[in-house]
């Protein structure tokens, strides 16, 4: 992929974010994970880094409300390297919110920060308990005791039928892990993606399941939908790619055909296409 597919790739919302940009659904989905009751939705004050980070990163939401640094980012599938990302993007806040507010790095006096509060929201395909902690000192090679440097991230299983009770206090969350389920079940009864994503938009409008938002951002939120499944099949096909490749320099090394199948776990077909690989570098 180009660098300049890969920016456009990374710039365009998710779903997600485009429901969740609004401040009043913002605040919604923060006094529910919360237990909090706030009604002004000018008290929050959005800090979302807008440029893309290292390796094409870019952070969905992050807010401020009474001194707590709120950072929400969306998964549609597993990725336990989550903290690390968000220390990425704590510290590039951190680093806005200093030069924001004119303090001084290397002053005596301790700085006074917000504090951060990293949640994950989930609803890949991997089944999922309904709350994780993800923890940065989880990818440390050493573990000799409490770590000195820490990240958790809170990852919150979003799809359809968990988190009962934060739906039922979220109602915009709610409606979202509906529209996302209706896509999945119109797609496992044979329909095109397309058909799919037109069918579930249809059925939530005369649901009333996001019906003004569906009907005033129908072409938008069809094209997201399109970019997030294309993404995801690019993602497979490299990482199809990768084991194929393996697989093939395990043989080239001598490993045996039925050790290579055993911890490569190939399909017949990728199977068929190491064999292939081997036979092109005989040649």
């Amino acid at each position: 992929m180009s660098d300049a597919a890969s920016t456009n790739r990374n710039y365009k919302d998710s779903l997600f974010r485009m429901i969740f940009r609004e401040k009043e659904k913002l605040l919604n989905l923060y006094n529910a994970i919360n237990g909090t009751h706030y009604t002004d939705p000018e008290e929050l004050v959005v800090t979302t880094i807008e440029d893309v980070l290292y390796m094409g990163l870019k952070n969905d939401i992050s807010f401020l409300i009474d001194d707590v640094l709120n950072l929400y980012e969306h998964q549609s599938t597993w990725n336990p390297n989550m903290p690390l990302r968000g220390l990425f993007y704590i510290s590039s806040l951190y680093q806005g919110h200093i030069k924001s507010n004119d303090l001084d790095l290397y002053s005596s006096v301790l700085l006074k920060l917000p504090t951060p509060r990293y949640i994950v929201f989930y609803n890949g395909t991997k089944d999922e308990p309904d709350r994780t902690r993800l923890q940065l000192s989880d990818s440390f090679i050493k573990k000799d005791g409490e770590p000195y440097v820490e990240c958790t991230a809170l990852m919150l299983n979003i799809n359809y039928g968990h988190n009962r009770e934060l739906m039922t206090a979220c109602r915009e969350l709610y409606e979202y892990a509906y529209f996302v389920e209706k896509v999945r079940e119109f797609l496992k009864d044979g329909l095109t993606r397309d058909a799919a994503i037109d069918r579930a938009v249809e059925h939530c409008i005369e649901a009333g399941i996001l019906k003004d938002f569906l009907i005033l951002h129908r072409a938008e939120v069809k094209d997201v939908i399109l970019t997030e499944y294309d993404e995801k099949r690019h993602e497979q096909t490299l990482i199809d790619q990768t084991r194929i490749e393996i697989a093939t320099n395990m043989l080239n090394d001598g490993m045996s055909p039925e050790k290579v199948k055993q911890y490569a776990k190939l399909s017949d077909a990728q199977w068929a296409e190491v064999l292939k690989n081997i036979q092109l570098r005989a040649n």
